[in-house]
């Protein structure tokens, strides 16, 4: 097993579990390689996803998104190699992205536009 990785451990769930909680929205997620964790990339207003590394110390995730299988290595800035994680691989496929499309505001690209 990689340092900072667990392929036994599944996701949290298939949000957001900060944006979940709040009641806020996301652009892409992220899950935590070494414990499941899934947070919203660097793209949606949160960054949930590099707060739990920083929070943690777990800096690997992998795309939580659809047909994409890539990690991230948050201290490193890099992308890294990873092995398959336990199911499932992504959130659902009729999941929106921005998501969950309830709770995506209609000028949500005007407020990311505007965080810079």
């Amino acid at each position: 097993m990689s340092e900072g990785i667990d392929p036994t451990v599944p996701p949290s769930g298939a949000g957001c579990v900060e944006c979940d909680a709040s009641g806020g929205w996301w652009v892409h997620l992220r899950r935590c390689a070494e414990c499941g964790h899934v947070g919203c990339c660097d793209s949606s207003l949160s960054r949930h996803a590099r707060a739990h590394a920083a929070a943690t110390g777990h800096p690997v995730a992998q795309s939580f998104e659809p047909g994409e299988d890539w990690f991230w290595d948050y201290a490193l800035d890099a992308y890294v190699d990873g092995p398959r994680l336990a199911p499932p691989d992504s959130h659902p496929d009729t999941q929106t992205t921005p998501g969950p499309a309830d709770r995506v505001p209609a000028d949500w690209r005007a407020r990311l536009a505007a965080r810079g």
